[in-house]
Formats: structure tokens, sequence, C-alpha cells
């Protein structure tokens, strides 16, 4: 009996075997994967057409163009013309291939009824990256190559695209942030910025004799550096609240050149100072400035 069951389901198989129309259903696979081929293909010469005429009308835009702040405009735009271009190709791309493969997306995203609204509430956060980000751009509050902080992130914004900002931090880390994320930017490359040198004082320090070292250090100096705005302004002697005293000098400079003069000026003060026998504490400074660029 278990011979005849099997000689049947054998039976079974080949009449289904023989039912189905192996020539018409590898005609219908091969003309499905060369239509899918066609689309790719497609997408691909498209994206590098694409990349090449943006690449090309920026080019000729900044060659017009050449100062420091339409740079960084352009470059902004630049980016998020290209990621622009990958979000509307890769959408072509995905409704080809599904309408391609039979699948009626319009009838799909029509009657998907609770699934559209769950895809709905999914897209929400989506959506409201594309505000902020449209927002973040049409006030200009920042700019690609600008250093920055956002929330508690601070670098170099290295790209403004649709859905997120990129920024490259101080130790080289690449961060994408949600645009929707964003609660709080502050823009360190659009005003002058004040590099503060606190140097360490002793109670018994002659605090006049170093002041008055250092406002010669500053009238011999700052001649040297085209990139300091106005006079040094020494406030004088400042208790920290850690206890220590300092004599506290700000210089008003450039955006980007405040760390190059807090070195300088730091180390011109302390071997002027050391070379008129001013006794300092053992470790004599303590050195406030905004992160280097």
């Amino acid at each position: 009996m278990q011979v005849t069951h099997l000689i049947s389901n054998t039976v079974n198989w080949q009449q289904y075997i023989h039912f189905v129309n192996w020539q018409q259903l590898l005609t219908t696979i091969s003309e499905k994967l060369i239509i899918l081929i066609f689309f790719t293909i497609l997408m691909l010469v498209f994206r590098k057409i694409g990349k090449a005429l943006i690449n090309h009308f920026f080019k000729r835009y900044r060659q017009k163009y050449q100062d420091t702040v339409t740079e960084k405009r352009i470059r902004t735009f630049h980016t998020l013309s290209i990621n622009v271009l990958s979000y509307v190709l890769w959408f072509f791309w995905i409704y080809s291939v599904l309408s391609t493969l039979g699948v009626p997306v319009g009838t799909l995203i029509a009657s998907a009824g609770v699934f559209s609204l769950a895809i709905g509430l999914g897209a929400q956060g989506f959506v409201t990256d594309i505000v902020s980000g449209f927002f973040i751009l049409l006030e200009k509050q920042i700019e690609v190559g600008e250093y920055v902080q956002i929330n508690n992130i601070r670098g170099t914004i290295t790209a403004v695209g649709l859905r997120t900002t990129q920024i490259v931090a101080d130790d080289g880390t690449l961060n994408f942030i949600p645009n929707r994320s964003i609660t709080m930017i502050a823009n360190m490359s659009r005003n002058n910025m004040t590099a503060m040198i606190q140097v360490g004082i002793l109670p018994e320090t002659p605090i006049d004799q170093v002041i008055t070292i250092i406002n010669q250090v500053n009238q011999r100096e700052i001649k040297h550096y085209p990139d300091i705005i106005g006079d040094p302004k020494v406030i004088g002697a400042v208790s920290l609240p850690d206890g220590k005293l300092v004599v506290q000098v700000n210089i008003t400079t450039k955006n980007g050149a405040q760390a190059k003069i807090s070195h300088d000026f730091l180390a011109l003060y302390l071997a002027e100072l050391n070379k008129r026998h001013i006794h300092l504490p053992s470790s004599p400074v303590v050195f406030n400035r905004p992160p280097e660029k």
C-alpha cells in the first residue's frame, strides 16, 4: 500500500510539473530581470549626469562669486542639491521596480488603511526633519565649513541635508544629527572672537608690574598680528572659582585666529615675566579659550 501511495504522489508531481509552462515562466522572469537591470542602469546614468550638471553649475557660480560668505552658502546648497537628487532618483527607482514586479503601488497605498496610518505616523519624524532643515537653511543659521556647536556637539559643518546635518567634531568624529533634534545652534564663525588669556599670579606678586609688562609686550608684538582687531584689554587681577588668582587679558581677533593668538601671547607673556624675574605659581597658567577650529 505504501508503494501505491508513493506512485500516486509521483504521478501528481509530474502532473504539476507538466501543468506549469516553464518556457513562459523563464521568459517572463528574463523580461523582468532585463527591465530591472535597465532601470538600474538608467538610474545610475541619471545620477552621474545629474551630479555632473550640479557640480558644473556650482563650479561656475563659485567662480563668479569669490567672497567667503557666498562660498560657504554655495557649498551648503551644493551638498543639498546632490542630496535631493539622490532622494528623487531612489524614489523613482523603487517605484519602477515595484511596478515592474506587478505591485499596484497606487492601489496599495490607497487601500492600505491602518497600515497607511502607521506609515504616516512613522514618517512624521521624517517630515519634521525636512521642515526643520528647511527653516535652518532659510534663516541661514549654519553653512558648510562653519565652526558651530549643535546641542552638545562642537565641530565643523560638512553637509546640510534634507533630513540630517553632518558635523565633524574636534576629535574627528563624523556626527549625523537629525534636523528635528537640533534645539540649539551656537555659530562661532559669524562674529569676531575673543582670545582670553589668564596668567596665574601669587598674592605677593606685584600686580602693577605684571600689568605693565603685559602692556609692553602687547605694544611691541601687536603689529606682527594683523588678525588682532583693536587694542588688547587687560582686565587685571581676577579670582577664579577654584581660588586661583590670575591676570586676565582679552584680545579681540578675526574669526578662527583666536587659538593662535592665545598660544602666542601666552608664551610671550610668560617669557617676559620670567625674564624680569617675576615669581609665578609652580602651575602658573590657567588658559581658557574656545577650542581650535
